[in-house]
């Protein structure tokens, strides 16, 4: 299964890489891939090589929601049917990378070595995004135009889905450190892997992502104390807040807040968000049950629109009233017991007693999870594919390993 595994890696740093998956082309990249690794899979399973299907009580509500889209593309109750569709793919090609995860992911050893390539990952996102912040010249990549405009930070075009990514990754790497659970010649490896994306977080300036970040730390503190060891957990994250204070301070994070400050017209605007809310709230008082079609806020939005400003609303700068708008109250359920499964299994694993590295690595997947679960009160990112499949994957840790 290591196979599979790099495969789902693969996709993953892909999927980060290509501005988080988000275009045509690169969305069908990451179905194509998916649908190959599965039947990779299915090939291995046939020839007896891969293991028993391994459960994970997380499928339940994943497969609920999927089934739920297909159900309005195929009675045709949705406004768009070519755009549910366009999201039953993309859906597909989570779920499918989900199931992969679970089946080959068995050890605790190997969701280890994950968090590793995480942090690797985080720390050349980071690499990228700081270089690209100092030799900005109105390009992704130096190389490509940004045909309707936004903050980029790194690979993507928007400051705030490069800090969703960071919110996803940086929680383990703090968790490892601050209860020591990493080999004593790993340390200076794994201090650098997490303070870096810690100081491009903030060069970025994403108040949402600085905001998800401060909560993912208070829950790595509180949550190792559950240790017992409560001031020791403080001192090591004094330590590791120094050492990011520090670096963010060398990068200059402070003139970058002062810069982003300027950009602030180019941005959706606290009152922008609260229209677009109110606005999305009504299309699901008038839709509540069925909803208006996964994927169709775009279309369905202007007839509800009440305050035109010119510009195109995609989505409505929080995920579950879209959710709610698109989904109603019958997709909505599969999402509510989706948390309420996740929150139940986080308990049981946070609460077992279990070893230092696999407390750290639930401590850390569960503070990745909450921080986007907050920011999405604010932003999108549940509906980039990169980051969706990282929250995902984040999810199985807490619940699988």
């Amino acid at each position: 299964m290591k196979g599979i595994r790099i495969g789902i890696c693969a996709l993953l740093a892909f999927a980060v890489f290509a501005h988080g998956a988000v275009e045509p082309w690169s969305e069908s990249v990451l179905e194509l891939g998916a649908a190959l690794l599965f039947l990779s899979w299915g090939v291995l399973f046939a020839a007896g090589v891969a293991p028993a299907l391994r459960w994970n009580w997380l499928f339940a509500p994943v497969a609920g929601f999927w089934t739920y889209a297909a159900a309005q593309y195929g009675l045709r109750i949705t406004a768009v049917s070519f755009l549910t569709r366009i999201e039953i793919l993309k859906l597909s090609a989570l779920a499918i990378l989900f199931f992969l995860a679970v089946q080959a992911y068995e050890s605790l050893e190997q969701w280890h070595g994950f968090v590793w390539f995480l942090l690797s990952l985080a720390f050349a996102v980071s690499v990228l995004g700081i270089l690209q912040h100092f030799t900005f010249n109105g390009k992704l990549y130096w190389f490509r135009e940004l045909r309707y405009g936004g903050i980029p930070f790194g690979p993507f075009v928007n400051r705030n889905h490069f800090a969703g990514l960071i919110e996803l990754i940086v929680p383990p790497g703090l968790s490892l450190l601050v209860l020591r659970a990493e080999r004593r010649d790993r340390m200076p490896l794994l201090a650098l892997f997490t303070l870096l994306p810690i100081g491009a977080l903030f060069l970025a300036a994403s108040r949402g992502g600085i905001m998800g970040f401060i909560l993912e730390t208070g829950l790595v503190l509180i949550l190792t104390s559950l240790r017992g060891r409560g001031r020791n957990q403080i001192m090591a994250l004094a330590v590791v807040a120094v050492l990011a204070g520090g670096l963010i301070a060398w990068l200059g994070a402070g003139q970058a807040l002062d810069r982003f400050e300027s950009y602030r017209k180019l941005e959706v605007s606290e009152g922008r968000r609260a229209e677009m809310f109110r606005d999305s709230w009504r299309i699901f008082l008038d839709r509540p049950l069925l909803g208006t079609g996964i994927g169709t806020l775009q279309e369905v939005f202007p007839r509800y629109e009440s305050l035109y400003d010119g510009d195109v609303v995609n989505h409505a700068h929080n995920d579950y009233v879209e959710a709610l708008a698109e989904a109603g109250l019958a997709g909505a359920l599969a999402g509510a017991a989706f948390l309420a499964l996740f929150f139940n299994l986080a308990w049981a694993r946070l609460t077992d007693g279990r070893e230092n590295v696999d407390f750290a690595l639930h401590v850390g997947a569960f503070s990745a999870c909450c921080a986007l679960l907050i920011h999405s009160l604010v932003d999108f990112n549940l509906h980039i594919p990169s980051n969706a499949l990282l929250f995902l994957l984040q999810a199985l840790i807490i619940s699988n390993c």
